[in-house]
């Protein structure tokens, strides 16, 4: 029997978030066609809306599987749903997938002493695609609410989308508003996040710069009194 010691849990969390990061965002496209395919056909149009229905809840069951084995590597016991809100978040709302892009910003952020600019670009990248697949899902999500609603100004997915776009980008025109409860907090999260995005974007960039520019600083000989 080897007597080596066993990985921490923190390094197993890692080395499984590693693993299984790019099939869970796989996976989490695949939720998001499920749905789109549920919102956007009509309910009579078979064998789709069954074929989408079961992709969403075995999506969600492979989401369910690694939340478990999160909860289980960390070590953490009860405290994990708090110390990995996101985690916990993403679960019970599998359209806010595209949040966990948060994990990647944070990771470059501890990396300060490495003004790289493929870091920065990189999450940049990732800012851009939350925002496309989020203000997709939020779309979905407002239409699927709205259409239907007495009063409704967002009667077709493409009112969704130029509401998305409007609000993600917090221009907020107001020629297309929700207007039910639960619509009206989809748009509340959407705005929280476009403003989100747009401060990783914008801090990601304005720290690569300044860490250049300090360097370049630093590189310059002294001048001469």
């Amino acid at each position: 029997m080897s007597d080596r010691p066993s990985p921490d849990p923190p390094a197993r969390l890692t080395r499984w978030e590693q693993r299984t990061e790019v099939p869970l965002f796989l996976a989490g496209l695949v939720f998001l066609t499920g749905y789109a395919v549920r919102v956007l056909t009509p309910h009579e149009a078979e064998p789709w809306n069954d074929i989408a229905l079961t992709l969403v809840w075995s999506t969600w069951l492979l989401f369910l599987l690694d939340y478990a084995a999160r909860l289980r590597l960390s070590g953490l016991g009860a405290r994990f749903p708090r110390t990995h809100w996101l985690d916990t978040l993403v679960l019970l709302l599998p359209l806010l997938r595209p949040l966990r892009m948060v994990k990647v910003y944070l990771a470059v952020q501890r990396r300060r002493d490495r003004p790289r600019l493929d870091l920065y670009a990189r999450v940049m990248a990732y800012a851009g695609m939350t925002a496309a697949l989020l203000g997709f899902a939020a779309s979905l999500a407002v239409y699927h609410l709205e259409h239907r609603a007495p009063g409704a100004s967002i009667l077709t997915f493409g009112d969704a989308v130029w509401w998305a776009c409007a609000t993600l980008t917090t221009v907020g025109y107001g020629d297309a508003t929700p207007v039910t409860f639960w619509g009206r907090v989809v748009a509340a999260g959407l705005m929280a996040c476009g403003l989100a995005l747009l401060g990783a974007v914008t801090g990601s960039f304005s720290s690569w710069l300044i860490q250049v520019f300090t360097r370049e600083d630093e590189k310059r000989p002294p001048e001469r009194g």
